[in-house]
């Protein structure tokens, strides 16, 4: 049965490369890729490699950008120089037209492979059957940690144009922290709206100090992995990679939440993420059964609750729980206690700078 099943995997791979084409974007479309997990096909020499991302044209005819202002309680608000920067550069993502029914193809070396269409919303999601010796050969996975493939879109050779896109690896064992953004690395005040939309859309991204240095010693000493969760839409993707980026954290996927105006996923913007984050974080653990999982969080909003759960539910994947405390909280607290109920005690903890932190060892 496993040899029929590789075989089928092989056909499958070379049906992929064979029926592909090359990518028919218009001069003024873009499309961006948002980082992915390649991982191996267990007992053979290839990987299954994730790509998904975004098809979108800048869009003049769209959301003008007055409505976004006053959406977000701005229109009263006089912004300085700083502030209306900022706020055209976030707001140029929210104002673009999603380009359904795309066919997405991606180039790995020389070989092209068809992904699928774009939805009605413009997103893509589709996975790639990479054999080893066409990665070794074309040196498309980097060793470097972490590991991580790259590819770009495939597109006609005179457009001139390139867009890149890479998939992280994620072997069956190890660690992964899957770290909240908002007031855990970046500080946002999530509890008062006002002052998250000015965070969001106003302000330079701010990162909580230590965090960075906490996470690469995650990264250095235990060759973690990173997953970055939060409840902002995917339109401040970039904004956020770049906040990463720039600030020394890990280089890691991000789990983020669709918002288009034109759907019902506008009402996301806001919605409660103790109904958003297990719907992304439990797929990964029941993906990857045999890695552990250091679950990183704030008291802002539902983390200790969000995580306490997932802890009595996979108690055999969570390692720690880190919770930022933001609400001045302590972990004695009728709150804490609740919510880590039936988690050992070893393997919570509630800290207000990271240079408190136990550090998790093997």
């Amino acid at each position: 049965m496993d040899v029929m099943r590789g075989i089928a995997f092989i056909l499958l791979a070379c049906a992929l490369v064979a029926g592909a084409e090359t990518m028919s974007l218009k001069r003024d479309e873009c499309i961006s890729f948002y980082p992915g997990i390649a991982q191996r096909v267990p007992g053979k020499d290839a990987w299954r490699v994730e790509i998904r991302g975004l098809v979108f044209e800048p869009e003049k005819r769209g959301v003008p950008l007055w409505v976004l202002r006053e959406a977000l309680d701005f229109k009263d608000i006089e912004l300085n120089a700083a502030e209306q920067r900022i706020f055209e550069q976030r707001a140029r993502y929210f104002l673009v037209d999603h380009e359904r029914r795309k066919t997405v193809a991606v180039r790995f070396g020389l070989k092209t492979y068809r992904v699928g269409k774009s939805e009605a919303d413009g997103f893509f999601q589709g996975t790639v059957a990479l054999l080893d010796k066409h990665a070794l050969e074309n040196g498309l996975l980097a060793k470097r940690p972490p590991g991580h493939f790259t590819f770009s879109a495939a597109l006609p050779s005179e457009g001139g144009r390139r867009f890149q896109g890479e998939a992280f690896v994620l072997e069956a064992t190890g660690l992964s922290v899957i770290s909240d953004i908002d007031d855990t690395i970046k500080i946002t005040d999530v509890r008062d709206r006002k002052a998250t939309l000015r965070h969001t859309f106003l302000r330079e991204f701010q990162p909580v100090a230590g965090m960075a240095k906490f996470y690469q010693r995650l990264a250095r000493e235990r060759g973690a992995q990173f997953h970055y969760v939060s409840a902002s839409p995917w339109q401040l993707y970039e904004p956020l990679a770049d906040f990463i980026r720039s600030n020394s954290f890990p280089a890691g996927t991000f789990a983020l939440k669709e918002f288009r105006w034109k759907n019902r996923t506008a009402l996301n913007l806001f919605a409660d993420p103790e109904r958003y984050k297990p719907t992304v974080i439990e797929p990964l653990l029941k993906r990857f059964p045999k890695r552990r999982f250091v679950l990183v969080g704030d008291s802002g909003e539902r983390d200790p609750e969000i995580y306490g759960a997932l802890a009595r539910k996979f108690p055999g994947q969570i390692e720690r729980i880190y919770i930022r405390d933001v609400t001045n909280e302590p972990a004695e607290t009728e709150r804490h206690v609740k919510a880590f109920r039936d988690v050992p005690r070893e393997q919570w903890q509630i800290f207000r700078e990271p240079g408190e932190i136990k550090f998790a060892s093997p």
